[in-house]
């Protein structure tokens, strides 16, 4: 851990307000690449939305089916969906792109969410039955004897959170589920999970303009536990911009990457999961583990910030 000890040791000195070294010089953060999910599971930390990807048969799935491939050739090993992204149809997109899976790639999906009518309407729903049955769903269209990385895509305020954590707990039991994470907590709800099972990784809304959940990463490292933002780029507010389009031009790169760049760096905890349906933009994203901010940059960047949106269901 002699990388996050150096990550908080610049931090401290920065927030004191201390000088520190130009870029390049001995004060400059190199953010690790890699974490180790529940101490266990090591995953390149910035990984793969799949939530964007066509379904529907024809050219754009085989495309989407590209993407995914390409992605785990350029080592992505972090790769997230959902029950909700299209009633399971995601996840059988990435099992029809990758099984047999390779070595070392984890793919995460999520449950709690179910219909609520016709299309796209649906509804929070963490009762015992239905978590149980989504489970057992995405086993099937994963093609796998065990999910290592389960979250709950959201707390379902009409059901008991003992209900909802307990059938996670017995599903780990049972030995369908390695590990379990929630999506879109606060930090009350965060703890009250905790006292529970045991929480590896939090999926909530958070960018270098939406910091509504800056308590619950602050949470999350100091207990070690996986952030896995979504929305990570702002979906272009960042090339909007006009800070972060000019530092993307004095670093010879673009507004996402540095946008991907600051959530890197911001905390060793933090697992980017950009999601894009292009194979140009997916390369463009990976790109900016090479992004290297300096102390100035990140002083910069770390004054900005937007307004909080409603923490609905987009991811």
């Amino acid at each position: 851990m002699a990388a996050y000890a150096r990550y908080r040791a610049i931090r401290k000195t920065r927030d004191r307000g201390a000088a520190v070294a130009p870029v390049g010089r001995e004060n400059t953060y190199v953010p690790t690449t890699t974490f180790r999910i529940g101490g266990e599971l090591e995953v390149r930390r910035l990984g793969f939305g799949a939530m964007r990807l066509p379904t529907e048969p024809g050219p754009a799935r085989e495309d989407s089916l590209a993407v995914v491939r390409r992605a785990v050739e350029l080592g992505v090993t972090l790769i997230d969906t959902a029950h909700l992204y299209g009633w399971g149809a995601n996840e059988e997109l990435l099992a029809e792109a990758l099984y047999p899976y390779p070595e070392g790639v984890l793919i995460t999906t999520k449950v709690g969410i179910a219909r609520s009518g016709p299309a796209s309407e649906w509804k929070l729903d963490g009762r015992p039955a239905v978590l149980r049955d989504q489970v057992e769903q995405a086993l099937r269209r994963l093609r796998v004897e065990r999910i290592e990385l389960l979250q709950l895509h959201r707390i379902d305020p009409e059901t008991p959170l003992d209900d909802q954590l307990g059938t996670l707990r017995e599903l780990q039991s049972e030995g369908k589920i390695g590990r379990i994470g929630l999506s879109e907590v606060t930090v009350d709800e965060l703890q009250q999970a905790r006292a529970v099972v045991d929480v590896v990784s939090v999926q909530n809304r958070y960018n270098m303009l939406d910091r509504e959940h800056d308590p619950v990463l602050a949470a999350c490292e100091a207990a070690g536990i996986a952030f896995l933002p979504w929305h990570p780029v702002a979906m272009g507010a960042a090339g909007a911009n006009g800070e972060i389009a000019a530092m993307a031009a004095e670093l010879d790169a673009t507004p996402t990457q540095v946008a991907l760049a600051w959530l890197l760096d911001r905390s060793p905890v933090v697992l980017p999961i950009p999601g894009t349906s292009r194979t140009s933009h997916l390369e463009e994203n990976l790109a900016a583990e090479r992004v290297r901010l300096g102390p100035t940059h990140r002083d910069r960047l770390d004054r900005l910030s937007g307004p909080a949106r409603n923490s609905e269901a987009e991811e």
